[in-house]
């Protein structure tokens, strides 16, 4: 018959039996054959890095390529039946040369203008549409989730004639803001929004209920704060559409001072098409500042796509 004294002293030694023993298992080796969780063999850890340099080689590969072209000198033959790839004397003569053939500062201007334009109009509408959806309960929220999603299906060009009709209609035809108006919320943003909303913990909004808020203040002081990872993914997707969409500014952009930087690179390819080196260097010009966008935000953007909860 055990005594009370000896039952608490088990009591107090479980957890350390438990640890011991959890120890012991962990410190086990697995048999042949097996890999525990967590762990790769050498073999599987040399298999997924060969992939990775391959899919890293398919994706960067064509990338520096046209940046070794475009450091090449008018010297350097780029036809050669073995390609070097790095330049014999590199030269930035080519991106002197583009920024002299065309007004690429006024072009760049153009394209910033209709990108801050997409980028803020995406980050609220979205974030609006899809805190509505997620979190506020009204008829009809899953019919416009369905229809979002329907959306998705179609391709920009079959709705492209009406859109421009529409901005010809209210006088925006050879404008940015006619360029910049249709691309200022994106289905796939809103659906980004309403997903990263849509995990948050039901708890958050009744304890903002419970003290008062009401919507506009739980989305401000609760949503927004909780989601700014996917906020950040919206942002570079929008820049990132809107800075390399071509055929949409070539519609409606008619006035050479209006092109975007995208339509004004075309100058170059018609006027030295048969100067790869220069067209190259525009490539790299136009290429800069998505780089520069996502270096700045990467922090987020990477946040935003683990992002499925709150979490702290």
């Amino acid at each position: 018959m055990s005594t009370p004294n000896s039952t608490l002293e088990e009591t107090r030694k479980a957890p350390e039996a438990a640890a011991t023993e959890a120890k012991k298992k962990a410190g086990r080796k697995p048999k042949r054959g097996f890999s525990s969780i967590g762990t790769m063999s050498p073999t599987e850890k040399w298999i997924r890095y060969v992939l990775l340099i391959v899919v890293l080689l398919i994706c960067i590969g064509p990338f520096l390529w046209e940046f070794s072209t475009s450091l090449k000198g008018a010297d350097e033959d780029i036809y050669t039946d073995v390609p070097s790839f790095f330049p014999a004397s590199p030269t930035i003569d080519n991106y002197i040369r583009a920024f002299m053939a065309v007004p690429i500062f006024s072009f760049i201007g153009n394209s910033l203008f209709v990108a801050a334009v997409g980028v803020t109009g995406n980050i609220v509408f979205a974030t609006l549409a899809g805190y509505a959806i997620a979190r506020l309960k009204f008829r009809g929220s899953k019919i416009v989730l369905g229809l979002l999603l329907a959306s998705l299906i179609l391709p920009g060009e079959a709705t492209i004639v009406s859109q421009f009709l529409l901005v010809s209609e209210l006088g925006l035809a050879d404008t940015l803001l006619g360029v910049a108006l249709p691309g200022m919320v994106a289905p796939l943003n809103v659906l980004l929004m309403y997903n990263a909303f849509r995990v948050m913990p039901e708890e958050l909004d009744q304890a903002g209920v419970i003290d008062g808020a009401n919507a506009w203040q739980r989305l401000w002081h609760i949503g927004v704060p909780s989601v700014r990872g996917t906020i950040a993914v919206v942002a570079i997707f929008s820049f990132i559409g809107a800075w390399d969409d071509f055929l949409w500014p070539l519609i409606v952009l008619t006035t050479p001072e209006n092109f975007t930087l995208t339509i004004g690179l075309q100058y170059l390819a018609g006027t030295f098409a048969t100067d790869q080196r220069l067209i190259a260097a525009g490539a790299m010009i136009a290429f800069i500042p998505i780089a520069i966008v996502f270096a700045v935000l990467q922090r987020h953007f990477f946040k935003g796509v683990e992002e499925g909860g709150v979490k702290g």
